[in-house]
């Protein structure tokens, strides 16, 4: 098992023919989802599943909605978003990574690997996306 920072796949195809949209005022839910290290996500990875997610006080499945906190915009030939950081309150879980997804349709957007498995014992676990810019955000495309 394992889980491998990338873009999924086929978000980039949905991106080209338009099933993806970031903008303010849409009726697409984005949404993260947290995972254990017993699970396999990875470019590959298509669609949300239950398989592997974290169970644990303060999380509920399928993950907290994400907020766009940059539309797309771009700097240089670099076109990005960003979200807002996502917090779980008085959270008793472990993961070891994440999956952004379009709750509306359950497609993978991104796939994010901690590194190792991070904890939170009745306290905050809380995901920091990076600055909203062309070398940092978490979704960008050059």
């Amino acid at each position: 098992m394992a889980i491998s920072q990338s873009m999924c796949t086929s978000f980039k195809v949905q991106l080209l023919s338009g099933a993806q949209n970031f903008n303010t005022g849409t009726t697409k839910v984005y949404k993260i989802a947290l995972y254990t290290s017993t699970a396999t996500l990875s470019a590959a990875t298509t669609a949300y599943s239950s398989t592997n997610e974290v169970v644990g006080t303060g999380y509920t499945a399928t993950g907290e909605t994400l907020v766009v906190s940059q539309i797309p915009t771009s700097t240089g030939t670099t076109a990005f978003i960003d979200f807002s950081d996502v917090t779980w309150t008085s959270a008793t879980i472990t993961a070891r990574g994440a999956l952004i997804y379009n709750s509306t349709d359950n497609t993978a957007v991104a796939v994010l690997d901690f590194g190792a498995d991070k904890s939170s014992t009745a306290g905050d676990f809380t995901i920091i996306f990076p600055a909203a810019d062309a070398s940092n955000a978490i979704i960008r495309i050059a």
